[in-house]
């Protein structure tokens, strides 16, 4: 047989369209040919499928091969096709049964000995492929990445000549699953967190809405420190969240089994650009947005950002995704995060703080706000500010209390808004904020005072709705009352004065 066709899975943002992979061998002159909108690393794999095929004991067709990979308008990358132009030569050669490859769906990359090494967005993959009615065929690092998809048929090999002997029935791959993890490092503890009653409070009540949190205080008051504890008093992650997480992070080469079903932290450094935020390159890959889905965004020093990164995160920020466009292409990826931000009162740190060390200009301190825009700022929904510490409370033994028991009081409030409207009250909106989110006669009257004194923006309104029933879910109330509203409204304030 001249001709075999073998099938895998490239990537497209989330998705994982399916390739046929068709080897054709023709008489001529010893040529390899590779057609189908190839990137550079999936033409490189001529040289490593011919040294990997010679190095597991098979012959190398000494013919003019062509290989096409369908659809030839989907842009394929990586070395992940390595695998199966190697397995569609050997079948096109007569060395293999065309008729076993049917049955299964293969991606990986050949080292020159034959080896299968790892490949990126293994579980994407799969989760493309899932209903297909296919084995599917991974190197075992990523074949126990796969295998966290609920009824996946995944094999793990290690190298050609294995897989090989599997589709001859000489020996069998052995079936992928998924690991077991127990990660001994536990979660930072908000016990160890001294004193700020207020900050503690805003991050509970962040936590039980899916809010936005904006963190402001002189440096050393425990700002990053709250940020980290956050993911600790989060509800555990469903099924459906863990698996869109993990396979965000498979895109990324970001997965680590050990993290499986533990909430994301991002936290990168404020040099980052907006495309590192955001996603982007060509293939289009998922930014620090859309790996933190499910999970926590930390912005540490916000307006040492620079102003095109930190603009870039208002859409996001608002739809719940991000879509990045090229002129070839355009992927779509979920950004489903909390962002919880830290900044200093000024550029010294220091307004406001006891020691009365801060030597910054009113000016100043003007122009360093002002690097935060007013459409940023309407979309966070609580600001605190976290003081200096008094020296009594410093030296005091113990802190408060432990990331379990605030992580109870934050899940029952999470149940309440599961079992009322199946979300969390941060994705409210529309009708639903009018009927779900009306406080009663007297937080009523106490909003619209605020809504009078503050000029709020009609965004800025319904965050104050939505932060009043995420107050009201931890007091266990039916609707938001007067308590719960100037609660909000206090988490405002500070957002409308700069």
């Amino acid at each position: 047989m001249s001709l075999a066709v073998v099938r895998s899975r490239a990537l497209a943002g989330m998705e994982a369209p399916e390739v046929t992979v068709e080897t054709h061998l023709a008489n001529g002159l010893p040529s390899f040919t590779l057609v189908g909108l190839a990137e550079a690393e999936v033409r490189e794999a001529r040289d490593r499928v011919r040294a990997a095929i010679m190095q597991s004991g098979f012959e190398f067709p000494r013919r003019r091969i062509t290989v096409n990979l369908a659809p030839a308008d989907l842009p394929k990358e990586s070395g992940r096709f390595d695998l199966p132009i190697a397995l569609g030569l050997l079948a096109a050669s007569g060395q293999l049964p065309a008729a076993a490859l049917d049955r299964h769906e293969f991606a990986g990359e050949l080292a020159l000995s034959g080896e299968l090494r790892p490949i990126r967005g293994a579980l994407a993959m799969m989760l493309g492929a899932a209903g297909g009615g296919r084995a599917f065929v991974l190197p075992e690092t990523s074949a126990e990445e796969a295998a966290l998809v609920e009824g996946a048929e995944v094999y793990a090999a290690s190298s050609l000549t294995a897989v090989c002997a599997h589709l001859i029935g000489r020996t069998t791959l052995t079936r992928a699953v998924p690991r077991e993890t127990s990660d001994p490092a536990a979660p930072p503890d908000l016990a160890d967190v001294k004193g700020q009653q207020a900050a503690r409070r805003a991050l509970e009540v962040a936590a039980a809405g899916g809010h936005s949190l904006l963190l402001s205080g002189p440096p050393g008051t425990g700002k990053s420190m709250l940020a980290s504890r956050l993911p600790g008093i989060l509800p555990p992650m469903t099924q459906t969240e863990a698996l869109e997480s993990a396979a965000i992070l498979s895109l990324a080469g970001a997965f680590r089994a050990h993290a499986w079903r533990r909430r994301p932290y991002r936290a990168p450094h404020h040099s980052a650009s907006g495309v590192a935020l955001v996603g982007g390159g060509n293939p289009p890959r998922p930014g620090e947005v859309s790996q933190a889905t499910h999970g926590v965004l930390f912005l540490d020093e916000l307006p040492e950002f620079t102003r095109a990164a930190l603009e870039v995160l208002r859409e996001p920020l608002e739809a719940g995704h991000i879509t990045i466009s090229r002129a070839a292409r355009q992927a779509d990826f979920p950004a489903r995060f909390q962002l919880v931000a830290a900044m200093n009162p000024c550029p010294c740190g220091y307004l406001g703080h006891p020691s009365g060390q801060c030597r910054c200009t009113p000016e100043q301190v003007a122009r360093y706000r002002g690097r935060l825009s007013g459409p940023l700022l309407d979309r966070i929904d609580l600001y605190v500010e976290v003081p200096a510490l008094p020296e009594a409370e410093l030296l005091r033994a113990g802190g408060g209390e432990s990331s379990a028991t605030v992580r109870a009081r934050v899940e029952r409030a999470r149940e309440r808004q599961l079992a009322r409207q199946s979300k969390a009250n941060a994705e409210l909106a529309g009708a639903e904020l009018e009927t779900l989110c009306r406080p009663d006669a007297a937080g009523e009257a106490l909003l619209r005072q605020a809504i009078a004194r503050l000029d709020l923006s009609a965004r800025a309104y319904h965050r104050i709705l939505r932060v009043a029933r995420s107050v009201a879910d931890l007091d266990g109330a039916e609707q938001p009352g007067a308590g719960h509203v100037a609660e909000a409204v206090q988490y405002r304030r500070g957002l409308s004065g700069r």
